[in-house]
């Protein structure tokens, strides 16, 4: 079996992060094929090893010092441990600089200045390094030293301003993404700067310092909402399981489970009338616009397609659905999701071998970007 080049064959990132969202970055680099050496503490290693609730079981049956939580943002890399408050440990690092790309770390702000590992001193050594910072607010500004995390800047970015079921409704009120969205996005926008500094350096031969943050990636994530609301200048409510552009979009209960429906369209919703054999819908004045089905009839037309989805199973109902061309996708628990037909076929679960795993090998999530024609994200 041919193996296909990877893009970023020849690409070396030291990566000084920890935790979460810079490790996500430098692993989406080291799935395009860099070369990613991952430097730790001695004797602790990574924060993230330790957070999670579920850890590798190793050869003697217990648990090792890798979490799921380090485990989902730290392959494709090549681990070393060294001080880096100490000389010699600070020396190593310069040495490794002299033949790097790519510097990614997420100290606080002036940390790694106090052991000459800043921008500044690195950039005298190899002008043509990429040198990423990745903090909660940024190098600058009146909230630059405070520490984040992902929760925070959901509250602090507006995003759980627009998430949560609509005023009115028993348990109303922000609500907090149950994944850590921020950190996993921030993550792929630190890749993304990387990328664009690395074409820019082949064009002009220059490195150049990249300053990330988690509050810029909260406040760009609330996306078109937020655009509606600059546009407006009116908060849009929250909408629960409603879609936001066009509707009626929302959970539906089938007889035998639960399906998610967005019918967007003026003509995805006419012919759900006459699916549903109740075209008279289509031209009630509650429900003749896609703003009012999305925002002020969308609860009770969700409960009206309720009343005749509920009697019809799942796996009818979305062949129903799908002889029309209405968009309707199962819902899924977490186990259902790697049972899912197109789920297998994408091959987004990678099984690759682990030294120190009791089973030889642990399941990953893989890279979303192994679709690739020519140069295929790969675990290696």
């Amino acid at each position: 079996m041919s193996i296909k080049p990877s893009a970023l064959d020849g690409i070396r990132v030291i990566d000084m992060s920890r935790v979460f969202a810079a490790p996500v970055g430098a692993q989406i680099l080291g799935d395009l094929g860099a070369d990613v050496i991952k430097i730790e503490r001695p004797g602790v290693g990574d924060d993230g090893r330790g957070y999670g609730t579920a850890w590798v079981e190793g050869k003697d049956g217990l648990e090792t010092r890798q979490s799921s939580f380090f485990t989902v943002s730290n392959r494709n890399k090549r681990s070393i441990t060294l001080n880096h408050s100490k000389p010699e440990g600070q020396e190593i690092i310069k040495k490794l600089v002299e033949t790097a790309d790519v510097l990614i770390e997420n100290y606080k702000v002036g940390d790694l200045k106090r052991f000459g590992l800043d921008y500044e001193t690195l950039k005298a050594i190899n002008p043509r390094l990429i040198y990423c910072s990745v903090t909660g607010f940024g190098q600058t500004g009146p909230s630059a030293a405070l520490p984040g995390y992902d929760g925070l800047f959901q509250a602090q970015g507006g995003m759980m301003a627009v998430t949560g079921l609509p005023d009115g409704h028993p348990g109303a009120g922000p609500l907090k993404a149950g994944p850590s969205l921020v950190d996993f996005i921030t993550g792929h926008n630190t890749a993304l700067a990387i990328l664009g500094a690395l074409m820019y350096r082949e064009r002009t031969g220059e490195g150049q310092y990249i300053d990330i943050a988690l509050l810029d990636t909260s406040v760009a994530m609330v996306s078109h909402i937020m655009q509606d609301y600059l546009i407006s200048g009116v908060a849009p409510p929250r909408l629960g399981n409603g879609g936001n552009g066009g509707g009626p979009a929302d959970l539906l209960h089938a007889s035998d489970g639960i399906v998610y429906l967005t019918a967007g369209t003026d003509e995805h919703y006419r012919r759900l009338t006459v699916l549903m054999d109740q075209p008279e819908l289509f031209t009630d004045e509650r429900f003749d616009s896609n703003f009012k089905r999305a925002r002020s009839g969308q609860a009770e037309l969700i409960r009206i397609i309720n009343a005749w989805s509920s009697k019809i199973p799942v796996t009818e109902l979305l062949a129903k659905f799908d002889s029309v061309g209405i968009p309707a996708a199962k819902y899924n628990e977490l186990d259902d999701v790697w049972q899912d037909p197109q789920v297998q076929h994408r091959g987004l679960k990678a099984t690759t071998p682990h030294a120190h795993a009791k089973a030889g090998s642990v399941d990953l999530i893989a890279s979303p970007l192994a679709q690739m024609s020519a140069s295929p994200a790969a675990i290696r």
